[in-house]
């Protein structure tokens, strides 16, 4: 068993497509807790955003693979923190991604999102929404996850 429970898809014979989720996760039996981690973007605890680089023109250079790898990176930090090490970013259950160009950061974002989840059998059940904007006006992808660790 994954430590994220098991993985349930509605027919698990259909080739995997080119976006690597679970239909559902069922959380494992055991003594657990569930970690409810608030919507994370690419900023490092001192505040610098990754995958923002700022131009010579005071624009901006924004790169979805980077800032998808940090949210994913300081996700994992959360979950290890909340679990006392005990868990992980594989511990994730479920998770939102909201992103502010679906068309053009969707593949990017998926991209970096199947680095870490390497099958459907492993990865949580997932919700991808387009929104028209982030808090930060450079934030191009925020995550919100649920996930399951045993704390014994």
């Amino acid at each position: 068993m994954s430590p994220n429970g098991d993985a349930f898809l509605l027919d698990p014979n259909t080739p995997p497509g080119p976006t690597r989720y679970a239909h559902a996760r069922i959380a494992p039996a055991s003594a657990h807790r569930t970690i409810y981690v608030s919507g994370i973007a690419a900023v490092t605890p001192d505040g610098k955003l990754e995958g923002a680089t700022e131009n010579a023109d005071g624009t901006w250079n924004l790169d979805i693979r980077e800032q998808t790898a940090a949210v994913l990176r300081r996700i994992d930090d959360i979950i290890r923190g909340a679990s006392k090490g005990k868990g992980g970013i594989h511990n994730v259950i479920d998770a939102v991604v909201y992103l502010v160009d679906m068309k053009s950061h969707y593949p990017g974002m998926n991209e970096e999102w199947n680095r870490i989840f390497a099958d459907r059998a492993s990865a949580p059940a997932r919700a991808t929404i387009g929104v028209k904007e982030l808090p930060g006006p450079r934030f191009i992808v925020e995550i919100k996850v649920v996930a399951v660790a045993d704390f014994e």
